[in-house]
């Protein structure tokens, strides 16, 4: 290019100069304008910034609340054990990892199990113990070796402890690892920061029942860290608050001595407060260890557990539906004395049989047992007149009785997984079958309901509910296991008031008649061969419950394999002029009610009123029924 002077090319340069000086310094300026919107008018949103990056919040995980019986004996407490835990996103390849690891601290099989199990139930998490409760030796030998191992790292944590082990597990139920349907249930409650870093949640019984009054307040420190992430200082602290105390209506040693009456036998006790509704005992056999829930329980123990014929996971006591058998006698009479079905002194002639339509129903003896008026029937149990009462007072009139006393109805016990029984009826029936063949209610089938049988099956509890309320003269409860709630922090007790349902009409003459009939069958009738000698008086009811049909042909015990014996069964309050307990026991397949169920009641007994100990678990007396099995039967 050629200019036509040097002036002219001169004052072009200095043109384009300046045009390149004004565009440098126009980009100068939005500089320092960007430069002055950033440190004058956004200075405090950039500085609360760089202090969230500088400043860590890390959670401190409360001490969880203890659980102590009536007089104040611990039945779940925490302790603090090292933990070494692994966080996935940072160890790399974790079988490597986890095979180093094994060369310095003892990691058994089991543990890779429980790991790979909490991997899969634990989506946002952060770290996962590989191995808990290590010794001061383990955690040098890691310590030593930590530049290796990426991701690892060893943590202080606090772990829930059931002192009795398997003792009492039905009622405390367990802890384990938070899963996403606790998370649910914590984002209900609207606690979500309260959970921050805690990796355990209550799952049965009590722990779940009562986790957010357990819990506690999660602290928090506020820690200043580099820009590696790692920790400098801690720059404040908030405590945490350790979570509420649970009180129990439970009587602890009570509650040792009647799982070990049962012995190696299954089945069911519930012990109540006729006066308060408060739980003194509750059995359900065989338990199993809560203890093995709260690491992550590994794969091998929850298959035993899970897939046990014996079912020990299952809270017998307040979800086994069982036939009541003859405990359901005593209500029925108070049902015919409240309806106007019977008197006391009313009497039938029983030849053994009770004839309906071309169905010849049996009873348990032989020959009958002769006239029978309403205190003989319940003091031998005899089934025919039960035959014909329930004949008279119809399968309505049985089904209202029995439901305003709480059969067949889930009686709002303070724990979850309580079960509703089943209370036969005509509406019932349609409910429960399809076919409309099925769903008619045939007049056969109420004689079967009058002895406990037929479509009959309550709880546990709801036996001992209905013993309890006819102790209490008609006086219901809600029965319940807190007592009251220790607030850890104030040291305020929140009582947990007794809770009375209802008061049943029942006439206070007829409540006598069948409480006089019920302490006979203890000093005279099938009852007496296990309360023989007793320094106190006692009402009972034997009860056998059939675990299928004889089809006519006599019973005999120890000819049937054990799981098709009957269900043994027997209700019972004392002492008779004021009761103070009241309870029901169950014996599945424990053959004879007065041998297998009343032994045990009779050790429940002796130690509530007595203090006395037993030395041995009740056996059943099986001589006594190899014998009579007719004078025993029940």
């Amino acid at each position: 290019m050629k200019f036509d002077s040097p002036q002219e090319g001169l004052g072009r340069f200095r043109s384009r100069l300046a045009v390149a000086g004004g565009f440098v310094l126009f980009c100068f300026i939005l500089l320092l304008l960007r430069f002055a919107w950033l440190q004058i008018i956004q200075h405090g949103y950039y500085q609360t910034r760089a202090e969230d990056n500088r400043i860590a919040l890390v959670p401190i995980v409360p001490n969880r609340g203890l659980i102590v019986d009536r007089n104040g004996v611990v039945m779940a407490r925490n302790f603090p054990a090292y933990t070494l835990e692994i966080t996935p996103s940072r160890a790399g390849n974790l079988e490597q990892t986890m095979d180093a690891l094994a060369a310095i601290i003892d990691i058994q099989p089991k543990d890779r199990k429980r790991f790979r199990k909490l991997m899969e139930e634990s989506k946002n998490f952060e770290s996962l113990p590989i191995r808990t409760r290590l010794t001061d030796a383990e955690v040098a030998q890691f310590v030593a070796h930590r530049y290796r191992f990426p991701g690892v790292d060893i943590k202080a944590r606090l772990f829930r402890q059931y002192p009795g082990a398997a003792f009492a597990s039905g009622v405390l139920g367990y802890i384990g690892r938070i899963t996403d349907r606790d998370l649910e249930k914590i984002d209900d409650a609207e606690l979500d920061a309260n959970y921050r870093g805690t990796d355990h949640f209550g799952k049965t019984g009590l722990e779940q029942r009562y986790e957010f009054e357990l819990h506690g307040t999660t602290g928090f420190e506020q820690v200043e860290v580099d820009s590696g992430g790692h920790a400098v200082r801690t720059l404040s602290s908030t405590a945490p608050v350790p979570g509420n105390n649970l009180t129990l209506t439970l009587d602890a040693e009570l509650q040792r001595i009647a799982e070990q009456a049962f012995g190696e036998r299954k089945g069911a006790l519930i012990a109540i407060d006729p006066a308060t509704g408060g739980i003194l005992a509750m059995v359900s056999m065989p338990n199993y260890d809560p203890n093995l829930f709260v690491d992550g329980i590994d794969s091998q123990s929850w298959r035993e557990l899970n897939e046990s014929p014996d079912k020990p996971m299952v809270n017998r006591a307040i979800n086994g539906a069982y036939p009541p058998g003859s405990t359901f006698k005593p209500f029925m009479a108070l049902a015919a004395l409240t309806y106007g079905k019977r008197t006391p002194q009313q009497a039938i002639a029983d030849p053994g049989f009770y004839n309906f339509g071309n169905h010849l129903f049996r009873d348990d003896k032989k020959g009958g047992h002769g006239m029978v008026d309403m205190y003989k029937s319940i003091v031998e149990s005899c089934d025919t007149y039960y035959y014909m009462l329930a004949n008279d007072l119809g399968i309505d009139a049985i089904a209202r009785f029995m439901g305003e006393l709480g059969l067949g109805r889930r009686t709002g016990i303070d724990i979850e997984g309580e079960g509703e029984g089943t209370l036969p009826s005509p509406e019932w029936k349609k409910k429960r079958f399809k076919k409309p063949e099925q769903q008619k209610w045939y007049a056969g089938e109420t004689i079967s309901i009058g002895i406990g049988q037929g479509y009959n099956a309550y709880t546990p509890i709801q036996l001992a509910q209905a013993v309890a309320t006819l102790a209490n003269n008609g006086v219901m409860f809600r029965p319940h296991l807190v007592q009251y709630i220790t607030d850890t922090k104030t040291g305020k007790k929140t009582l947990i008031e007794p809770q009375p349902l209802k008061k049943l009409d029942w006439k206070p003459e007829h409540i006598e008649v069948i409480k006089q009939a019920m302490i006979g069958v203890n000093k005279e009738g099938t009852g007496a061969r296990a309360f023989a000698g007793a320094e106190y008086v006692s009402g009972g009811k034997t009860g056998t419950a059939q675990v299928f049909s004889l089809k006519g042909a006599d019973y005999k015990h120890h000819t049937l394999k054990q799981e098709l014996r009957d269900h043994a069964l027997f209700i019972a309050f004392a002492p008779a002029e004021a009761p103070k307990i009241a309870l029901a026991v169950l014996v599945e397949n424990g053959g004879f009610g007065a041998q297998a169920a009343a032994p045990i009641a009779r050790q429940v007994l002796d130690y509530y009123l007595l203090g006395k100990r037993p030395n041995a678990p009740a056996l059943a007396d099986e001589a006594a029924v190899e014998a009579d099995p007719a004078e025993n039967g029940e």
